[in-house]
């Protein structure tokens, strides 16, 4: 009879050992998951709308850049727009570098 009991102890450190494993790696596991919903996935969700506005931009659009620059789109390449910040002066930027499509008629107002 003792033989039997000998086992059935054996196997209770190994069974307690892994459920502590389990719950060791569970706190991790947890902090992965608010990590993604409050950091990664809004993060991603922005970047997507962002290359779907600038996707989007057309000649004649009224933008704002990450500079501070406004103005009026009057000339578009693949990766480069040419920019009408005043009355005759024109600069050169990355589409990548718009930050706000404006309304229309908004750059009279400034």
């Amino acid at each position: 009879m003792s033989f039997f009991i000998s086992e059935a102890l054996a196997e209770g450190p190994e069974a307690a050992g892994q459920a502590d494993m389990i719950t060791g790696f569970l706190p991790l596991v947890i902090f992965g998951a608010v990590l993604y919903f409050l950091m990664i996935r809004p993060q991603v969700k922005r970047q997507k709308e962002h290359k779907k506005m600038v996707e989007a931009l057309g000649k004649g659009d009224e933008i704002i850049t990450s500079g501070g620059v406004a103005g009026k789109i009057t000339d578009m390449g693949e990766n480069f727009i040419l920019v009408e910040i005043s009355d005759g002066t024109e600069v050169k930027i990355r589409r990548q570098a718009v930050d706000t499509v404006l309304p229309k008629g908004s750059l009279k107002e400034l």
